[in-house]
């Protein structure tokens, strides 16, 4: 494992202070704002430790109620709301200087057989010639404010390979389609749960972006207030973190100062791993002085 990778698992690890109550560490991305994937991955990674490890996460819908700071640590409660012969709930609530910042609801369920179906893999190409997104961005990083610019050059223990060139510096209207390779920068111990944590960190990345493909418009304006509403996961088959996953993204609609994102995660066989909805603040506001 990279040190970088080593550091994300035990982010994700968490402290147990007491029966279902956990803390963790925060991030600091170069932002002050809290990164959603984190305080996701840990939300789900805090309801996992309370449930019976031959249950696995199939579903989990979360709201950002506040914004998170990255300078402070995060306690979790969660309760443990039924134990059913099949399924498995738990309600998490993220809290930060004695506030809410966000809740999480997540439901969980043993091996079992049904019927099966799924929608095909796009034909995009593979990852194996595409530049990784901090190679892209070190071609605009003279656009990069010198206060983030050090965090956001480093390589990132999720290596992100887009398909196809966005310069979010000069944003070009075009199609709310976006497809891109990740992985985990490195080796990684054989855990289930741990995969599906890394998972929920990484499936936060460039949703709210698709939706503003369509407006040529991007994060780094200084216009803009963004922010992830809502986030849920559906997890529909065994996955590998460190091997190549694609992520097919489409926003299918913005109205309200909202955006809708939608995204399908899918192995390198094609076999659909996961499913993500996630909506978005998209708010014009004066710019920054």
């Amino acid at each position: 494992m990279t040190q970088m990778l080593d550091d994300l698992v035990r982010l994700l690890a968490l402290e147990k202070i007491e029966e279902n109550l956990f803390r963790g560490a925060s991030q600091d991305l170069g932002f002050r704002q809290l990164f959603g994937g984190q305080v996701f991955g840990q939300s789900l990674s805090a309801a996992t430790q309370t449930v019976d490890p031959d249950r696995h996460v199939h579903s989990a819908h979360g709201y950002f109620l506040r914004p998170g700071d990255a300078t402070f640590p995060i306690v979790y409660h969660v309760d443990p709301v039924r134990d059913g012969g099949s399924f498995t709930t738990r309600r998490v609530q993220a809290v930060q200087k004695g506030k809410p910042i966000f809740t999480l609801i997540c439901s969980f369920q043993g091996e079992e057989e049904g019927y099966q179906h799924q929608t095909t893999m796009p034909d995009v190409p593979g990852p194996d010639d595409l530049l990784n997104e901090t190679e892209l961005t070190r071609k605009y990083q003279h656009m990069i404010p010198e206060a983030v610019r050090e965090k956001v050059l480093v390589d990132k223990p999720i290596e992100i390979r887009p398909v196809g060139l966005f310069n979010p510096f000069n944003p070009k209207p075009s199609d709310p389609v976006r497809y891109m390779w990740f992985r985990a920068d490195g080796k990684l111990p054989d855990d289930p749960q741990l995969h599906r944590y890394l998972l929920a960190y990484a499936s936060d990345f460039h949703l709210l972006g698709t939706a503003m493909l369509p407006h040529g418009i991007s994060n780094w304006a200084g216009d803009m207030q963004v922010a992830s509403l809502d986030h849920a996961l559906w997890y529909h088959n065994p996955l590998r973190m460190n091997e190549w996953l694609l992520y097919a993204m489409e926003s299918p609609v913005a109205s309200g100062a909202r955006g809708l994102s939608r995204g399908q995660i899918f192995n390198q066989d094609g076999v659909l791993v996961a499913s993500v909805t996630q909506e978005s603040l998209m708010r014009k506001v004066s710019p920054k002085q």
